[in-house]
């Protein structure tokens, strides 16, 4: 299937749930830690082609998903194939087995709604707190503009491209996305940090 979406920056959880509860957003999953490891062949083939592989730890539920190159378009665009997992760390360990390595890891809280046709996220992340729009094209702005904004404030990039220009304007080596309250049991990605910057996950 082909995933289009969006992202846009609030100023905070708060302010984040009023603008899409405002707008009639209807809770249809509550915040919980979502942990995503992006893994790679170490000649970071799947970065070069502009796709990505992700092993998601969703509270007790567990995914293996591929993501394919952006699509040219006023929003991101690109094939996501996803299924679940019974555990996410059996999985990594047949991906690792397949010859793939982890090449950087992300977490976030994250609620979802229901809102005009599309599923909204916020998503509290270390470097600030995100609403997705992730919809068809057409139910996108319509639904941007119940929140407030209009495409000037679509943010297109990949998480881990945000995380990455956020660390260089703070002056902090890169590194994976990690929440103080997160848990810490996996060992650090081992992906060189000058290839991270262009990584395609989230």
């Amino acid at each position: 299937m082909i995933e289009t979406e969006i992202k846009l920056i609030f100023e905070s959880v708060e302010a984040a749930r009023q603008a899409v509860q405002t707008a009639g957003g209807r809770l249809a999953v509550s915040s919980r830690l979502i942990d995503d490891r992006l893994f790679d062949t170490p000649g970071q083939s799947l970065r070069q082609a502009g796709g990505s592989l992700r092993v998601r730890r969703d509270g007790a539920r567990a995914f293996i998903t591929f993501k394919g190159p952006v699509q040219p378009g006023a929003h991101k665009s690109r094939e996501e194939v996803e299924t679940s997992v019974g555990d996410a760390t059996v999985a990594e360990a047949i991906v690792i087995a397949l010859g793939f390595q982890p090449v950087f890891r992300a977490q976030k809280h994250r609620e979802e709604y229901e809102l005009g046709g599309a599923h909204v996220t916020i998503d509290q992340t270390p470097m600030g707190v995100f609403v997705e729009i992730e919809a068809r094209d057409e139910l996108i702005a319509p639904v941007a503009r119940s929140l407030g904004r209009s495409p000037a404030d679509y943010r297109l990039e990949s998480y881990p491209r945000l995380w990455w220009e956020w660390c260089a304007a703070h002056d902090m080596p890169a590194q994976d996305m990690m929440l103080t309250d997160g848990a810490a049991d996996l060992p650090p990605s081992r992906g060189a940090s000058a290839d991270r910057r262009s990584l395609g996950g989230g």
